[in-house]
C-alpha cells in the first residue's frame, strides 16, 4: 500500500513537472507560431488576390461589372432575383455607410470628441438646457458593428463576383443555370443546414461575437470612475497590462490572486475527484447493503441548489453562526473564521468538497458499472491482487474516461464564481499589500467583479483576457498530456 502512494505521488510530480515544462515550451515556441500562422495568412490572402484577379481577367463584361455594381452578372444571365438581391445588399450598405458608418468608424478611432455641456437660452428663465454630445461607450459599440457590417458586406462581394463568374463559366459550356425557384427549393432541401447555420450565426455574431469584440477593446482603453463615457476616455493602448505586470501596486496584488486562483482549482479539482472516486469504489463494493440508499443522499446534495447550500454554510460558519458560538464556548478566539486568510480559503475548499464529490462519485459510478468483467477475470486467474487490478484497470480506465470531464472541472473551478462569491464574497478584505478590492479568497473572476461594480472597466476587461489565456493555455496543453490523447489506442 505504502509503495503504491509512493508510486503515485511520484506519477504525480511527474506530470506536474512535464506540465510546467509544456507550458515554457509554449511560450517559447509560440514567437515562431506566430510568424508560420502569419505567413500562412499572408500567403491565403494573396492566393486569394490572385484568384479575384483572374477572374476579372477571364470574366466576361457581367463579370467585370460585377465588381462594380453588385448582381450586374446575375442580371446579365437573367437572374433577376439574385440580382435584385445583390443589389439591395450594395445599396443598403452604401446608405448606411454614407448616413451612419462612415461617422460610426470616426467615432471608433476618436472616441468621441465633442461631449455633453449646459447653456443658457437668451430671453428664457436662465434655466441650464443641457446638451446631449458624444458618448465614449456608444462610439465604440457603434465602431464595432460598423467593422462587422464591412467584414459582412466584403464577405457578400465576394460571394457577388464568385457566383457571376460561375455563372458565366457554367453559360460557355451550356449548362442551364438555376432560376430563383431552383435555388428557393435547393435551399429548403439540400441546402436547407445553410439557412439554419445562416440564423445561427446572425445570432453568434449579434449576442456573442459583437458583445466579446466590444469588451476585449475595453481593457485598451482608460474607461474607469475617473473618464466615464459620458465625459469620454481614451484608448491608451497596453498600458493597462502594464500596470498588472508592472511595478505598480497592481501588480502585487495580480500574482497572488492569480497564483491562490491556481492553487484553488488545483484543490477544487482533484480533491473533488479522487475522492469523488473513493466515494464511488466504496458505494459499488459488491458486499455493500443499500446502495441505492448511499447514493440518495449524496444525490440530494446535487438536487439542492448550490446556492442555497452555500449560504447556508456562510450562516452556519459565519460570526453569529453555531458553530462559532461552539468554538467560543470551547474557549476559542475570534468572532469569524472567514476574517483570517487561509481560514477562509480551506474553509471555501472543504465547503466546495460537499457540493462538488457527488458529481464525481455519479459520473465515476457509470464508469465502473461498464468497465469489462473478464478484464478483472483475466487478472484473477494471472494471479493479481486487488490493489493491482485497481493500479492497472480500474484507475486507467476512470482517467481514460474522465480525461476531458478532469479539464471542464479544472477549467470552470477557474471561474467559480459562485463558491467563493456566496462563502466569503472574496474576502477578508484589507489584506497588505492587495489593491483595488481584492481580498484574501479573491479569484480572478471575482476580482473582476469587483472592479465591474467600482466602474474600473478598464482592469474588469483586462483581468478577463488573461483570465480566458490563462483557461485556454493551460486546458490545451493539460488536454495534450491527459490519457484521453496519449492512450487512445489502449482503450479501442
Amino acid at each position: 500500500m505504502t509503495q503504491f502512494f509512493q508510486n503515485t505521488f511520484a506519477k504525480i510530480g511527474q506530470w506536474f513537472k512535464s506540465l510546467g515544462l509544456s507550458i515554457l515550451a509554449f511560450f517559447k515556441n509560440l514567437p515562431k507560431k506566430l510568424k508560420e500562422f502569419f505567413i500562412k495568412l499572408g500567403i491565403s490572402i494573396k492566393d486569394g488576390f490572385l484568384n479575384y484577379v483572374y477572374m476579372f481577367k477571364e470574366g466576361d463584361i457581367g463579370v467585370k461589372l460585377s465588381y462594380i455594381i453588385m448582381g450586374f452578372g446575375a442580371f446579365a444571365r437573367k437572374q433577376i432575383a439574385k440580382g435584385i438581391a445583390y443589389l439591395l445588399i450594395e445599396a443598403l450598405f452604401i446608405f448606411y455607410m454614407a448616413f451612419n458608418g462612415i461617422g460610426a468608424i470616426r467615432g471608433f478611432f476618436t472616441l468621441g470628441t465633442d461631449f455633453g455641456y449646459s447653456i443658457h437660452v437668451i430671453g428664457s428663465d436662465g434655466a441650464a438646457i443641457s446638451v446631449s454630445g458624444d458618448n465614449s461607450m456608444q462610439c465604440l459599440l457603434f465602431g464595432v458593428i460598423a467593422i462587422i457590417v464591412i467584414f459582412a458586406f466584403i464577405i457578400m462581394y465576394m460571394m457577388n463576383i464568385k457566383s457571376a463568374f460561375e455563372a458565366y463559366e457554367n453559360s460557355v459550356i451550356g449548362k442551364k443555370l438555376p432560376t430563383f425557384k431552383d435555388d428557393i427549393k435547393n435551399l429548403l432541401d439540400k441546402k436547407f443546414y445553410v439557412v439554419l447555420l445562416v440564423i445561427a450565426l446572425i445570432g453568434v455574431v449579434a449576442f456573442t461575437i459583437l458583445p466579446l469584440i466590444f469588451m476585449i477593446l475595453i481593457a485598451f482603453t482608460n474607461w474607469d470612475q475617473e473618464h466615464p463615457a459620458e465625459t469620454g476616455f481614451e484608448w491608451v493602448g497596453f498600458q493597462n497590462f502594464g500596470s498588472l505586470f508592472g511595478s505598480t501596486g497592481l501588480s502585487t496584488t495580480f500574482f497572488p490572486v492569480l497564483l491562490w486562483t491556481l492553487i484553488w482549482a488545483l484543490a477544487a479539482t482533484f480533491l473533488n475527484y479522487f475522492l469523488g472516486v473513493a466515494l464511488a469504489l466504496l458505494i459499488n463494493k459488491k458486499d455493500l447493503k443499500f446502495k441505492k440508499v448511499w447514493r440518495t443522499f449524496f444525490v440530494l446534495t446535487i438536487a439542492i441548489p448550490q446556492f442555497v447550500s452555500l449560504l447556508l454554510m456562510r450562516q452556519l460558519l459565519g460570526e453569529f453562526g453555531p458553530i462559532m458560538e461552539i468554538i467560543r464556548g470551547m474557549g476559542g478566539k475570534g468572532t469569524n473564521l472567514f476574517e483570517d486568510t487561509t481560514a477562509a480559503r480551506i474553509i471555501v475548499i472543504l465547503v466546495n468538497l460537499w457540493v462538488g464529490i457527488p458529481y464525481s462519485m455519479l459520473i465515476t459510478s457509470g464508469i465502473l458499472m461498464n468497465i469489462p468483467q473478464d478484464l478483472y477475470e483475466s487478472a484473477r486467474i494471472d494471479g493479481a491482487s486487488k490493489m493491482t487490478m485497481f493500479r492497472k484497470i480500474t484507475l486507467p480506465y476512470i482517467l481514460f474516461i474522465t480525461g476531458p470531464y478532469l479539464i471542464t472541472q479544472f477549467i470552470g473551478n477557474i471561474n467559480n464564481f459562485n463558491v467563493i462569491y456566496l462563502l466569503t464574497g472574496g474576502g477578508p478584505f484589507g489584506v497588505s499589500g492587495y489593491a483595488d478590492g481584492a481580498g484574501g479568497t479573491s479569484l480572478l473572476v471575482t476580482w473582476l467583479y469587483t472592479m465591474t461594480g467600482n466602474s474600473n472597466y478598464k482592469l474588469a476587461s483586462t483581468l478577463g483576457i488573461l483570465t480566458f489565456l490563462v483557461s485556454a493555455i493551460v486546458s490545451l496543453i493539460t488536454y495534450r498530456h491527459s490519457s484521453a490523447t496519449k492512450n487512445e489506442e489502449d482503450f479501442a
